[in-house]
This record gives C-alpha cells, sequence and structure tokens, in this order.
C-alpha cells in the first residue's frame, strides 16, 4: 500500500517541486545590485528545492518503508480532518450545484484586482532601513574652507537638538585619500538614533526626515537624505547622490547650465520634491599660463622649456634616489610655497639660457636679430598668467555632454513622481535642438530590471508549462493546473494594496515564488480529482454526471487536510516576517506580502473553483444522472458522521 501510495504522488510531486526550482530562473537573471541582493535568495531555494524534488522519489519512499509500520489510524478518525470536513463538504455540495454562478462570483473577484493594481505604484527598491541616516547638502561651488565648516558645525548642532539623536558626525570636502572626490560644496553626515523605545510619542522615521528637513534650512543649501550604505552604492551604480536624478544631454555646457537652472525652479515647488539641485558647470577656480611665442623665438626658448620649467617650480622634478636599507625612496625639489603662491610670484619664475640662443652680436649686418643668449628670463616675460573661472568638472556620456540634476523626493511611487514631474518640466522647459533629459537614480534600475523580467518571466511560463504537460500528458490539464496562478493574484495584489507597499524588485521576487507555489498546490490537487475519477472509471461506476460530482466530491475533500497543511506551514513561515522591524526587514515584507495574500486566495478558490472546471472538463458527453451509481465512499460521508 506504501508503495502503491508513493508510486502515485511521486512524479507529480517530483514535476511540482522541479516548477519551484524552474520558477526562480528570472532572479538569476537580474543585474548590478538588485541581482547581488536577490541572487543568494534564488541560490538557497533552487538547491533546496532541487534536492527536495530528488530525495521525494529516491530517499523518501525507503524511510516510508521503514518507519510507517504498525496500525494506521484512518483520516475519519483525526478530530481536525473532521472539523475541516464538517466545514467543506457542505460547501463543496453547494459550489457544485450553483456552478455558473460561483464561477461569475470567482471571475469577479478576479477583475477586481484590477483596482488595487492600478493604484499600485512602483519603485526600483523599498528603502532599507539602516538604522542610521546619511544627511548629504549641496551648495554651489566655490564656497571658502572657513564658510564651509561652519555651516558644517550649525548642521550638527541642529541635528544633535533633536531627542531621538544619539551622535553626529559630520565632514565637509574630501579625506586624505584619492577616492574621496568630494568638493567643499558636499557635506557629509552621519546621523545615528536612539532605539525607537525612546523616540517621541509618534514619531516615526518618515516625521523625523521631514522635522530635520524643516529645521536644516540654509539658503543655497539643498538638503538630500538617505541611507548611507545605500548612498554609497547609488553612487557607484548611477553617479547620483539622490534616489532620483536627471541627465541632461547636449554640446554646449553653457546650455546645459541654463536648463539645469530651468528644471531646478520647475520642480521646486513640485509636489513630493524635498530638493532639487542642478550641478553647476562653473565655480572652478584654474590658473591658466598662456604663452606667447613671439617672446619665445626672441628669448629662443621653445614650449617645453616652459612646461618644464612649470612642472619644476609647481609639481617639482625628482632629482635623487636616497636607500633606506631596502626602502628606496625619490627625492623631489620645487620652489618652496612663497615662490608659487601667487600669479605674481610664478611670473618670478626664472627660465636658463635657450640651448640653441646666439648673441646679437652674431647676426649678419642688415638681417633680423636673433635669439637673445646668454640671460635668464622670467615667465612673466614669456607667457601670460592669470585665475580663470570655468567647470569644476566636464562629465560626457554616449559621446556627449552631460550634466545632472539631483532630485531627493519623498514619493513613495517614484515611477508615478518621475511621469509627472517629467511632464511639468515639458510644460516649462523648451529645449533646443539636439538636447534631451534622461531620468536616472532608482528610475533607470528600475528600467533595466523591469525590461528583464518582461523578458524572462514569459519565458519561465513557457518552460513551467513544458514540465507540467510532461507531468500531466494533457494541455487540458496542464491549464487546469495554471488557473492557480491568476487566484492567488487576487490575494497577492489585495495584500499589497492594504499594506501600501509598491510594485518592486522584491515584489517582483515574491510572485514569481508565488508561481511556483501555485503550481505545486494546483497539481496535487489534480492529482487527487484524477485519482477518484480514474477509480470509478476502472471500476465501471462513471457513467453519469452524478458518478463524476460523486468523485470529485470524493477527491476533493481528501485534499482538504494536505491543502490546509501547505496553507499553515506557508503562513506559519511567512507572517513573523510581516512584523518584523529589524535591518533589512522592509525588502523582505516585499517578498512576503504578496506570497501570504495569493496563498490564502489561492488555497480558497482551488478548493471551491477547481472541483468546478473539473466537473465542466470531464462532464462534456456524460448524462444527467440524479443518484450516483453506488453510495458516495467513506471519506465523503465522514462529515455526516461529525454531524452525528
Amino acid at each position: 500500500m506504501l508503495l502503491s501510495a508513493a508510486k502515485m504522488v511521486g512524479r507529480p510531486l517530483f514535476f511540482s517541486l522541479l516548477v519551484i526550482t524552474v520558477s526562480f530562473v528570472p532572479v538569476f537573471a537580474l543585474e548590478a545590485q538588485e541581482g547581488r541582493l536577490f541572487r543568494p535568495l534564488a541560490f538557497t531555494k533552487t538547491f533546496a528545492m532541487f534536492f527536495a524534488a530528488l530525495l521525494s522519489v529516491t530517499l523518501v519512499p525507503v524511510l516510508m518503508l521503514w518507519f510507517i509500520r504498525g496500525r494506521i489510524v484512518p483520516e475519519r478518525r483525526n478530530p481536525l480532518n473532521r472539523l475541516l470536513l464538517a466545514f467543506y463538504d457542505p460547501v463543496l455540495r453547494l459550489v457544485l450545484r450553483y456552478r455558473i454562478p460561483v464561477l461569475l462570483l470567482a471571475l469577479a473577484l478576479l477583475a477586481s484586482t484590477l483596482y488595487p493594481i492600478a493604484r499600485l505604484g512602483a519603485e526600483f527598491m523599498p528603502p532599507l532601513g539602516e538604522g542610521t541616516l546619511l544627511y548629504m547638502p549641496t551648495a554651489v561651488p566655490g564656497v571658502a574652507i572657513a564658510e564651509a565648516a561652519r555651516i558644517l558645525q550649525t548642521q550638527d548642532r541642529i541635528i544633535a537638538r533633536m531627542p531621538e539623536v544619539a551622535t553626529v558626525f559630520g565632514k565637509v570636502g574630501q579625506a586624505d585619500t584619492a577616492t574621496d572626490p568630494a568638493p567643499l560644496s558636499m557635506t557629509e553626515t552621519v546621523v545615528t538614533f536612539r532605539p525607537e523605545s525612546q523616540w517621541r510619542k509618534g514619531m516615526s522615521w518618515d516625521k523625523l526626515v521631514a522635522e530635520l528637513n524643516r529645521q536644516l534650512q540654509f539658503p543655497g543649501v539643498a538638503n538630500i537624505f538617505w541611507m548611507p550604505i545605500q548612498t554609497r552604492t547609488e553612487m557607484l551604480t548611477t553617479g547620483f547622490r539622490s534616489n532620483l536624478g536627471i541627465k541632461i544631454f547636449g554640446s554646449d555646457l553653457n546650455v546645459i547650465r541654463d536648463l539645469g537652472e530651468k528644471i531646478e525652479r520647475t520642480l521646486s515647488g513640485f509636489p513630493d520634491t524635498r530638493s532639487v539641485f542642478a550641478e553647476r558647470v562653473e565655480g572652478g577656480r584654474y590658473l591658466d599660463i598662456q604663452v606667447r611665442r613671439e617672446a619665445l623665438a626672441r628669448y629662443g626658448f621653445t614650449v617645453e622649456d616652459v612646461n618644464q620649467a612649470i612642472e619644476g617650480a609647481i609639481g617639482g622634478n625628482t632629482v635623487t634616489v636616497t636607500v633606506e636599507g631596502r626602502e628606496r625612496y625619490p627625492v623631489s625639489v620645487r620652489y618652496n610655497r612663497d615662490f608659487r603662491q601667487d600669479p605674481l610670484a610664478l611670473s618670478r619664475i626664472l627660465l636658463g639660457e635657450a640651448p640653441g640662443a646666439v648673441s646679437l652680436s652674431a647676426s649678419p649686418q642688415g638681417s633680423p636679430p636673433g635669439p637673445i643668449a646668454g640671460v635668464q628670463v622670467p615667465l612673466g616675460e614669456l607667457a601670460d598668467i592669470h585665475f580663470t573661472f570655468g567647470p569644476p568638472e566636464v562629465r560626457s556620456e554616449n559621446a556627449q555632454l552631460v550634466g545632472f540634476v539631483f532630485v531627493d523626493s519623498t514619493a513613495k511611487d517614484l515611477v508615478g513622481y518621475v511621469r509627472k514631474a517629467g511632464a511639468e518640466i515639458a510644460r516649462n522647459v523648451a529645449f533646443p535642438p539636439g538636447y534631451y533629459v534622461e531620468w536616472a537614480g532608482s528610475y533607470e534600475s528600475f528600467l533595466r530590471a523591469k525590461q528583464r523580467l518582461l523578458l524572462l518571466i514569459p519565458l519561465t511560463l513557457v518552460i513551467i508549462f513544458v514540465l507540467l504537460h510532461l507531468n500531466t500528458r494533457s494541455v487540458g490539464r496542464t491549464f487546469l493546473v495554471l488557473l492557480a496562478v491568476p487566484f492567488s493574484l487576487v490575494g497577492a495584489f489585495w495584500l499589497l494594496y492594504w499594506l501600501g507597499y509598491n510594485l518592486s524588485v522584491a515584489v517582483a521576487v515574491g510572485l514569481i515564488a508565488l508561481a511556483g507555489l501555485d503550481a505545486e498546490t494546483g497539481v496535487i490537487m489534480l492529482l487527487y480529482l484524477d485519482h477518484a475519477y480514474d477509480e470509478r472509471s476502472r471500476e465501471g461506476r462513471m457513467r453519469s454526471r452524478a458518478d463524476l460530482r460523486a468523485a470529485i466530491e470524493e477527491g476533493a475533500l481528501g485534499r482538504i487536510r494536505p491543502k490546509m497543511m501547505t496553507i499553515c506551514a506557508i503562513l506559519f513561515g511567512l507572517l513573523p516576517i510581516l512584523w518584523s522591524q529589524e535591518t533589512g526587514a522592509d525588502v523582505m515584507k516585499r517578498i512576503a506580502a504578496p506570497m501570504v495574500g495569493g496563498i490564502v486566495t489561492s488555497g480558497v478558490l482551488e478548493l471551491l473553483i477547481y472541483p468546478i472546471l473539473y466537473f465542466l472538463w470531464r462532464g462534456r458527453g456524460l448524462p444527467r444522472g440524479d443518484e450516483p451509481s453506488e453510495a458516495r465512499p467513506e471519506l465523503g460521508s465522514t462529515a455526516k458522521q461529525a454531524r452525528s
């Protein structure tokens, strides 16, 4: 009996677990930070499901023969099973009696999913909730060191007065490392908060950031608040230190600057915009040394001579190498700071005698005078030295100049914000020919992940369809199994809507996992219905629709206990995540929410709709009948025994 039971469920169980494994193929194809974040989860689940599928058809049957011995208690003796049957049996009879109205009600419930889908926002990734805050105000270029230090100290004092703040550490300018190119106009302040139990009553993270933003208003300074690790990741991958950004492409830096300032003014008062700052293409101070070639020719020098003199005076030249044991250090010599600190001092740099210079007296009479020889010439006689202003840095992308506009938005629906803000920019900013904008930051990452998922999810569904067809050997059965997927979307999207979550890569991962679970439960439900149908057909008791209804009731009632076990196991494993408040819990909640909502509606609708669809599929060609060929099996009468 155990071997026959193992043979009956072995093949469907193997393929259902294999479907769960294959369903995570889109997660493996994710790129960049979303791939690094979710690929370990996909590997873990894939390996677990693969070996579970392998062991289900190899080791588990052997263990069943070893450990399942003695007298096996019938299901009808289990109190929990009797209770489930007492509830499910009359409901199953009712839905099989009123098949068309129940189907129409299910279709209406499925259509109601359009309401939350139309109102769900979209974002790349939810905030990670790292527990600390990175405050990065940005000012226009050219701020003095003393003024930048004064603003930093003032900001730190304002932040430290907040009762929820534990420590404040601010930095202005770049650190003593080549990997930190931060200018004086950019401040980085890390704020560490006390435990939430010590916060003021009613204070939340969003309210805390909003209060900080109100108190930290300085003229000419744009506030940007984000998580430290997430900010560093975005800066490395997108170049933006805000959650959204705009790239302005063109051929003229001055035009790009004007367009950026217009966009900044347009979005400054736009709803859900905390700050917007257009990167300035001026503010860089440069020392220009323009060589006068006529003077070089007069004294017999070349441009290379001038460059070498400037390099030796300002940068320094290596003159020797000192040996300290096994260590060797180059020794460079350059002018003292007093002799190179301003243009006047630099103009006194002396160039030695030109190698090719000759004396004036050596020139033949009547010929032009030759180069002057035997003198040292100050640099000011050979070049014009002055300070000029220009762009502190020049960006280029796709062989075009580009300017950045940093946008710090408080909107939960970042994709909707981009759509509305883009329309506002199109109405108020006129772009010359050849100039255009692209949204970047999190939105750029969202589009990248969306395009990849839209390509791979249909391909994965095709692979799942092939696997299910190999198991069922029937197109009708395969479509019947896949109907569990839309049933589960009802609860998934409604729960996301009630929790206020947006569609994101994390939600997509949860929906992908849910699809695999739906296929598994659908396969097992179909297995029970087919088993009851085939058993009655072999015994010659499938002569009318009444016989078919009796077989469906037998198979569906036999499925109620494992179905409820599956639902409870998933819920008990995922519900604690929805109440978690730890670091990174926001991402895990987005994965768990669609699975929790989907498995509930999928379970309920499978138990009610699958029997109806199976009846309509198998009932074609069968005559009507009032009573089945024989009395219903003992399993179906268990509900009556329970009531008695």
